[in-house]
């Protein structure tokens, strides 16, 4: 009841957006904990180089795939390689993908989106039908194409799925301007003079900030599972590195004989998804202007 009663006085002394959204997301245990479980697997994966017990290439053939044991936790590969490490460093290059993506994809998407939503009229419309034609165009073309010219390459591969990935966000974004751009204060500061840049970078974009962070975590498990998809496929991460993805595609191919080759990397997967899924809808309703003040 003490507890309640703080809170309630903290919320009528007033607090700022964030400051509220955080107070609701305190309240959401799912979110908050997948809030943590995805920090704690960041900072992992920051220090795999020294917590990793084995090279990620350290190969043993006279030991082959062994299931887990006290010596290696998850099992061996057909390669005698550690699984824990190379799940680890897979781990790394998954998680980057999916951050470095997606922040190309908000670049690009925040960006086309602002600049179409508040000019509208004519300049909207050849945007917005852009996007459209590039959503015809199936990604999986797109980003064979790309690797066919430009050959592969991890930073081609971040290049890719965020130019993919964008064409949501254009959207959403455009979407929040027009409604922006028809506010008093956006009226206020163009009969100020003030230029155009200041006028998107310091009142227009700030205030979108809330649906680009929701749907920049939800973009994330869509690049990883995108990224998954296309190493399974072969056109992903390239041996000798590894991600997640990499892995399943190795343990789907011999998972009837060493079934922890698939179970593990599919569990670091979908576990990771889950969290940043149930996180992004707990972020939504925090955010969320609708949502009163408990």
């Amino acid at each position: 009841m003490e507890a309640n009663k703080h809170d309630m006085s903290e919320q009528e002394q007033g607090s700022s957006l964030w400051a509220d959204a955080w107070l609701r997301l305190k309240h959401n245990r799912l979110a908050l904990g997948s809030l943590i479980f995805l920090l704690a697997l960041v900072v992992l994966c920051i220090l795999t180089p020294w917590l990793a017990p084995y090279g990620y290439e350290q190969q043993n053939l006279e030991l082959g795939a062994t299931p887990p044991s006290m010596a290696h936790w998850l099992g061996t590969d057909v390669f005698g390689r550690d699984l824990l490490t190379r799940l680890l460093y897979g781990g790394r290059v998954s998680l980057m993908v999916g951050f470095i993506a997606t922040a190309v994809a908000l670049l690009i998407g925040v960006l086309w989106g602002t600049v179409a939503g508040y000019l509208g009229g004519r300049v909207d419309m050849l945007m917005m039908r852009l996007v459209d034609i590039l959503y015809a165009i199936p990604f999986i073309i797109f980003i064979i194409l790309l690797m066919v010219v430009f050959g592969r390459s991890m930073l081609l591969l971040f290049m890719a799925i965020g130019a993919v990935e964008w064409l949501t966000m254009a959207r959403i974004v455009r979407g929040q301007v027009q409604g922006i751009r028809q506010q008093e204060y956006i009226e206020a500061a163009i009969a100020m003079g003030l230029p155009l840049s200041r006028i998107l970078w310091r009142h227009v974009v700030p205030n979108t900030l809330g649906p680009v962070i929701v749907y920049a975590t939800l973009t994330i498990p869509q690049v990883m599972l995108l990224e998954a998809f296309l190493s399974f496929l072969g056109l992903g991460i390239q041996p000798p590195q590894s991600s997640w993805g990499l892995l399943i595609s190795y343990g789907a191919e011999s998972m009837e004989e060493y079934p922890w080759l698939l179970v593990f990397p599919g569990l670091a997967l979908a576990s990771t998804l889950f969290a940043l899924n149930f996180l992004g809808d707990g972020l939504r309703d925090a955010l969320d202007p609708r949502v009163a003040k408990d």
